[in-house]
């Protein structure tokens, strides 16, 4: 029931920020107002960190330590991060420029979790002299931090952990699982001889204190996410008692909470992942470890909105085709893997109201801006008729779409706003990330060095 109200609610918050786009002018049906905009629900954003953390410290025993790192790739916008941060969550990078963008949204140290595959030895000797918790990949990364550490003073290390592939097996799409038998990331838990190299690699390194899995994101199910905290847990274990102790005192168990791109309902839950996890592993949840999350698109997706102007609408092989400014530069993977990244589209009219059907529904195909055949958001989509100067709504985009912009052809970045809708229905919108100018592009391909290869 309170998943549905908050469902509506957003869908509401929705509608008002739409119209309230249109009359302040963030975007419209012609010219001179922008044909393009993007939106973000700040009180939904705060929603889902709020049952985040709710859901799990119904779940925990009082006082365990518990960090939920937001990965940063989901949405690289320095706002999200600071509003995110308020609302109690740290940072996962993964990469110099995430972590560039986490302090500069002020998230402590010590709330911060740096992953990546391909970590330089520079990364490695920053992190540490920062005090950011490491999560190493490989046997090679081992090797290195064992001469980084080294170089520390005494008791002046921060949380180090090794990151496990499970070896669990993959979800719906193989681009996004992670715990594959050949994944790249981790050391492979079934690989002969891993476990027992592991084991005495953490008896051998007594700084090491945690243990990092992630079986992937969107796809994957449930129980394999369980599957792969379980095996985490039970490796954490051997550990512990091969050394006698508790050496290893944090689980880090990752993110990849799958989202629903069908419909405004939130589903699966936080508190749904927490009892799949308490069923498959009940030790997880005796307060023995603390724990360290790392959700990225469940947090952020259901909250974001694409606000595109239809262009000029024509018919092509009895195919009734939509052009509108919102295509492969938002939502490459919808347009190179629509099978897999579905999108919703919602009609609006020029001034911001839903469209009404007035008829019988018509296929349209929705395209893009971008110069090749397969730049669709959405093929055959049955639809009320659009027109020029109409608004398509692209919902469920607050992660991995707009935020992560892709420059074919040149395309400029748009402009990205929060948006709070006040008890009176007056909606105030903030700037996240101002529109990419054509001076801007210009700079960034080089502006400056014109001449320098002559």
């Amino acid at each position: 029931m309170a998943a549905d109200m908050h469902a509506q609610g957003a869908a509401e918050r929705r509608d008002l920020a739409v119209r309230a786009a249109v009359e302040q002018g963030l975007v419209g049906g012609s010219d001179p107002a922008p044909p393009l905009v993007c939106l973000l629900d700040t009180a939904g954003i705060r929603e889902s960190a709020a049952a985040l953390a709710e859901a799990f410290a119904a779940a925990l025993p009082p006082g365990t330590p518990v960090l939920h790192a937001f990965a940063v790739k989901a949405s690289p916008l320095v706002p999200v991060l600071r509003l995110l941060a308020d609302a109690g969550l740290g940072c996962e990078v993964a990469s110099p420029g995430e972590l560039a963008l986490a302090r500069a949204a002020g998230v402590p140290a010590e709330r911060t979790v740096l992953d990546s595959p391909a970590k330089t030895t520079a990364e490695l000797r920053e992190a540490l002299a920062l005090g950011i918790a490491v999560n190493a990949d490989n046997r090679q990364e081992l090797e290195r931090l064992d001469a980084l550490v080294a170089e520390r003073p005494a008791g002046a290390v921060p949380p180090i952990g090794v990151r496990i592939n499970p070896q669990t097996g993959a979800g719906a799409i193989d681009a996004l699982s992670t715990a594959t038998t050949t994944s790249k990331f981790g050391i492979a838990l079934r690989d002969p001889g891993a476990r027992e190299w592991l084991v005495r690699a953490f008896l051998d390194r007594p700084w090491l204190t945690r243990l990092h899995t992630h079986s992937g994101s969107q796809g994957v199910p449930l129980p394999l996410i369980a599957q792969g905290v379980r095996e985490l847990h039970a490796l954490a274990e051997e550990i512990n008692a091969a050394a006698g102790r508790r050496q290893v005192d944090a689980l880090d168990i990752g993110g990849g909470l799958p989202v629903n791109f069908a419909s405004d309902a939130h589903t699966p839950t936080y508190a749904e992942y927490v009892a799949a996890l308490r069923e498959a592993v009940p030790g997880l949840f005796d307060g023995s470890y603390g724990l360290v999350t790392e959700f990225g698109r469940s947090l952020l997706a259901k909250h974001g909105l694409v606000l595109a102007r239809v262009e000029y609408t024509k018919t092509t092989g009895a195919r009734a085709i939509a052009l509108t400014h919102a295509g492969v530069q938002l939502a490459t993977r919808t347009v190179y893997a629509p099978a897999a990244w579905p999108v919703r589209i919602l009609p609006y009219d020029a001034k911001g109201a839903p469209k009404p059907e007035t008829g019988p529904p018509v296929a349209q195909d929705i395209a893009g801006p971008a110069c090749f055949a397969g730049d669709l958001l959405a093929s055959a989509r049955e639809l009320p008729e659009l027109a020029p100067g109409d608004l398509v709504a692209v919902p469920d985009t607050g992660a991995y779409f707009f935020t992560a912009h892709y420059g074919y052809n040149s395309l400029p970045r748009p402009a990205v706003h929060g948006f709070t809708v006040r008890p009176s229905g007056g909606v105030r919108f903030a700037l996240a990330r101002p529109a990419q100018s054509p001076a801007d592009i210009v700079a960034e391909a080089g502006g400056t060095l014109r001449d320098t290869l002559l």
